[in-house]
């Protein structure tokens, strides 16, 4: 059954065993599926990739069968599918699955897609397509973005950003936080500078290096370093990048050490942590400690300060920074 993804409120989220997500948008996917189906206390979300799904299969299923009346109802995700997953679809059918929801996530699906007909043909299962985003809403959501956070930027920059999207929700969030970084020190941003900061760092993105920072790969850390030409301008964006996933990892870490459960704990991370990165958060918890991490923090600020007070010498003192843990 097809369904567009503003009419989902219409129905009840039990109303379908399966949802398959599909489409280029993969930013408005992610957002769909925090306000459709974020989790509540009473619900457990788990997250997997197609592959590891079926190669675990048969546990999940058993697991799944032998839920008892107490547990909480699961919400199962499964990422970058294919139609591979087609006879696993209608074994789980077969089973008459309780307490349980998949939502199964795609690219885009040509017409002659067998599991897109599946989903099409059978009223008791829900398809929603992710059309790209056009220009117009996406400017609608630079400027909803730029009111929020009390930034100006002229037309041309927005315009700009909208560019760099490519129709997706999801690389323009990832440009607008590169923005929101670097307005906290700098009140003005010219068309020149976000030109640079959506650019910067073809080989390796500063998320990149502040992920291999987190994990303490000092290797990486050299090579993406020596291989981006960093300028005095990077400098506060790439220090608040690592703030930024330094607090998230704070937060996560508070929250494992509760409950010992990595894979819970990121399931549950607000807002909704990529699978691409699982593994990285993964080993970012198993490097640090709660008060070294805190610690960490204050130190990042201090350089902050240090930065500000030294713009000139920006690149060295972000240097040793990151190279000297």
């Amino acid at each position: 059954m097809i369904i567009k993804y503003y009419e989902l409120d219409k129905h009840g989220i039990d109303e379908f065993k399966f949802y398959l997500f599909y489409g280029k948008n993969e930013g408005l996917q992610n957002e769909v599926l925090i306000n459709k189906f974020k989790n509540s206390t009473e619900d457990q979300m788990i997250k997997y990739e197609e592959k590891e799904f079926i190669n675990n299969f048969d546990d999940i299923l058993s697991e799944l069968l032998n839920i008892s009346f107490f547990e909480k109802r699961k919400k199962i995700i499964i990422s970058r599918i294919s139609e591979k997953i087609n006879k696993y679809i209608d074994i789980i059918l077969q089973k008459k699955i309780s307490e349980t929801i998949f939502i199964l996530k795609s690219g885009p699906l040509d017409k002659k897609s067998k599991l897109r007909a599946l989903f099409e043909k059978n009223k008791d299962l829900a398809i929603v397509p992710f059309y790209e985003d056009d220009n117009k809403k996406l400017s609608q959501l630079v400027s909803e973005f730029l009111i929020d956070k009390n930034i100006k930027l002229s037309r041309e920059s927005i315009n700009l950003l909208v560019s760099r999207a490519n129709g997706d929700r999801k690389n323009l969030r990832i440009e607008l936080e590169k923005i929101f970084n670097y307005s906290i020190s700098n009140e003005k941003i010219e068309y020149d500078t976000v030109q640079k900061l959506t650019n910067l760092a073809e080989n390796y993105s500063v998320n990149e290096l502040a992920d291999n920072y987190l994990i303490k790969n000092k290797k990486n850390t050299a090579k993406i370093l020596n291989e981006n030409n960093y300028t005095n301008e990077d400098c506060i964006l790439i220090l608040r990048t690592i703030l930024n996933k330094s607090k998230r990892l704070l937060g996560i870490l508070e929250r494992y050490n509760k409950i010992n459960n990595i894979d819970e704990v990121i399931s549950n991370t607000r807002p909704p942590i990529f699978w691409k990165e699982k593994e990285s958060v993964k080993n970012q918890v198993r490097s640090w400690k709660k008060k070294d991490l805190m610690n960490k923090i204050y130190e990042i600020n201090e350089i902050e300060s240090l930065i500000k007070s030294n713009s000139n010498n920006s690149v060295n003192i972000i240097s040793d920074f990151i190279v000297n843990y």
